[in-house]
């Protein structure tokens, strides 16, 4: 596949109600959007762009040679904000995948972009994603640790069965740490965002069993750690530290 069919974006809002104004904090002497910016231009694997509801990001992008384009400012999700990007940005339909890139993983190597990305070369697979081995305790019964479900397919890969916020699989062996990255083939964007919110959606809070719901196939390749979320003042410090060092 050419990079001309592949666009990636990164949805950003200011609205946070641990870290308001995060996407333009300051990491390193850089908004902390423009780190994942450069971190997907890295990735080199196509067209990136930030799709924003806030003047000021798309301001602050295009001021250090990004692309960003505007959206409504009532998207539920990261998911229908994209969509949105993804029909203003290619009218004529070109695009092939869209990969949606968390606008608060300043840390996320450019190789995990790219494994996401590799699982669509299976024709089978609607959907790519991320997940990494859980190596704290603490973790595995920890909420807000997403964990993924799934039966290994060869090699780091697994094919999703379920995504959950409790303690799973039961039993020995290891579990997954899901990371929100996605890879869409385009019909497959287009259809979730159709959908309605499904029941186990609702029940675990967590957007993607709705497509599992709906039979589209999620594939994870498994990758060597979670990348730093930025949710708290803490967690900025980290990156902070982190890309210090980079």
């Amino acid at each position: 596949m050419t990079e001309t069919r592949i666009l990636v974006l990164i949805p950003a809002r200011m609205a946070a109600t641990r870290l308001p104004g995060k996407p333009l904090l300051d990491v390193g002497g850089m908004p902390m959007i423009v780190h994942v910016l450069r971190r997907a231009e890295e990735a080199k694997i196509g067209r990136v762009a930030v799709a924003t509801d806030t003047p000021e990001i798309a301001v602050a992008v295009k001021a250090h040679g990004g692309e960003a384009v505007m959206t409504r400012p009532e998207h539920p999700s990261g998911s229908d904000r994209i969509y949105e990007a993804l029909r203003t940005l290619d009218p004529n339909e070109k695009i092939e995948v869209v990969v949606n890139v968390q606008g608060d993983l300043p840390t996320i190597p450019s190789e995990d972009i790219r494994a996401a990305l590799a699982l669509l070369d299976d024709p089978q697979v609607d959907i790519g994603t991320l997940a990494a081995e859980i190596r704290r305790d603490e973790e595995h019964t920890n909420p807000s640790v997403v964990k993924l479900i799934g039966s290994p397919v060869g090699g780091q890969r697994l094919r999703g069965l379920y995504f959950t916020r409790a303690t799973a699989p039961y039993g020995d062996g290891p579990r997954y740490h899901h990371i929100g990255l996605y890879a869409y083939r385009r019909q497959a964007l287009e259809r979730f965002v159709t959908l309605p919110p499904s029941v186990l959606e609702q029940r675990e809070k967590l957007e993607q069993l709705r497509a599992l719901e709906a039979g589209m196939r999620i594939d994870a390749a498994i990758v060597n750690s979670v990348p730093l979320g930025v949710d708290t003042p803490a967690d900025l410090e980290t990156a902070r530290r982190i890309l210090a060092k980079a």
